[in-house]
């Protein structure tokens, strides 16, 4: 089960495998039928090419996807074809090949998106969250409730699933989850108040992205090790509500997502897990629409998040196109959309006091790092420091999840109140 779906043997498998069956499903038979080949064929390539088009960005599609995704598309529908016209004079085994040739075609398909997107890395990772499997390390809230208060520090954090009322925002999402450190267990008079962070993930995931694969409990975990069980309270949220709504954290039609991120969350944090209240002692990473999330957030609401980690987020909170973002997130409302704008608010706002953060791209990225440049240079200018870090990689979570870990050090350090709350100092 541990299996990769990204590199290795199991794909190229998958492939031959796929596209023995098709030629098995097709077969020499008669005269007649060699002759309908070329037509089949330039069927399925015509369908191809109207899905690769203009049905992309139909269905939402904005990065172009790579040419064998649409060779294994074009696969598929050859296979369709072949089953549908061919299945009176195919014999039974003939029909079966086809029957499978189609499905092996879509799940080759299916697995070039997911190599370009990097979601699933392994056969598990994608059976765990089919299936909904608990994450590791998670625990129920009556299990929280029975580890808490102990006077002997657990070697790791606990992961446990929330249901965060959405009391200000109204905003329908799905289950949320929260990491606890090692250190929250520890009985202790003397104890602060811990700093917390929420994660971000893109606009078509989950709350546990970050976990199943951007890793942040195992690099919470570790950082914890060193630190005698110290480290922020993670809280992975849900800004989306479900896998095809991107809200690039705004509220707008598709719900108030912003809300539910300044104003339910940390309220709710800071209550059942005694977080602190100080937005100094608050932070949002994000990868990708969360990336873009992060810095618009702490712009936006200095007075409840104080630093960021962006890692290759987009200039401003966008979809497909400009006219289709002014529509799908804000409802055609131009001032709505000028006061998400992280270049313009910044601009408005003026002098920002204790605010920095991060801009993490790859080196593939080249529209992400000049978008990064510009935005680190306008918060400059209204007293934000930020730093932009390029990495090798390009725009999937096997780049966001190491380049996480690289920032995780500073951003904790951040979190950590100076002895006089005046004296914020400049990152080094």
């Amino acid at each position: 089960m541990s299996v990769s779906l990204l590199g290795g043997w199991f794909p190229v498998v998958l492939e031959v495998l796929a596209a023995g069956v098709l030629v098995a499903a097709v077969g020499w038979r008669d005269r007649r039928w060699r002759r309908r080949m070329p037509w089949l064929a330039g069927g399925a390539g015509l369908v191809t090419l109207v899905a690769a088009y203009p049905g992309a960005k139909v269905v939402g599609l904005t990065d172009p996807l790579p040419f064998v995704v649409w060779l294994w598309f074009g696969v598929g529908v050859g296979a369709l074809i072949v089953l549908g016209v061919g299945w009176r004079s195919a014999r039974w085994w003939r029909r079966g090949a086809g029957v499978l040739a189609v499905g092996l075609a879509g799940v080759v398909c299916a697995n070039g998106i997911n190599q370009f997107v990097g979601y699933y890395p392994t056969i598990d990772s994608a059976v765990n969250d089919w299936t909904d499997t608990p994450l590791p390390g998670q625990v129920s809230m009556s299990g929280l409730a029975h580890a808490a208060g102990t006077t002997k520090m657990p070697p790791a954090g606990r992961l446990v699933a929330v249901d965060i009322p959405a009391t200000y925002s109204h905003f329908d999402h799905r289950q949320e989850l929260v990491y606890l450190p090692p250190i929250w267990f520890v009985r202790s008079a003397h104890r602060q108040a811990l700093p917390a962070v929420e994660l971000i993930g893109g606009e078509r995931g989950g709350p546990g992205d970050w976990v199943r694969l951007g890793n942040a409990v195992q690099v919470s975990d570790a950082y914890a090790h060193r630190h005698h069980g110290f480290a922020p309270i993670l809280v992975f949220v849900d800004a989306t509500h479900r896998f095809d709504n991107d809200t690039e954290c705004v509220n707008g039609p598709r719900g108030n997502s912003a809300d539910h991120l300044d104003e339910d969350i940390p309220r709710y944090v800071e209550k059942t897990f005694g977080a602190s209240t100080n937005p100094r002692q608050w932070a949002v990473a994000g990868f990708s629409m969360g990336g873009t999330c992060a810095l618009d957030l702490v712009v936006e609401h200095p007075d409840v998040f104080d630093h960021f980690v962006d890692i290759s987020g987009d200039l401003a909170p966008y979809t497909t196109t400009p006219a289709a973002s002014l529509h799908d997130l804000y409802g055609g409302d131009v001032a709505l959309e000028k006061a998400n704008e992280p270049l313009l608010v910044m601009r408005a706002h003026g002098k920002y006091h204790g605010v920095n953060g991060l801009f993490l791209t790859s080196t593939e990225e080249l529209r992400h790092q000049h978008e990064a440049e510009e935005l680190s240079k306008a918060g400059a200018k209204v007293g934000i420091w930020s730093r932009v870090e390029i990495s090798p990689g390009t725009h999937v979570w096997q780049f966001a999840a190491p380049a996480f870990a690289s920032a995780y050090p500073w951003l904790a350090n951040q979190l950590v109140l100076p002895q006089h709350e005046g004296s914020h100092t400049k990152p080094a």
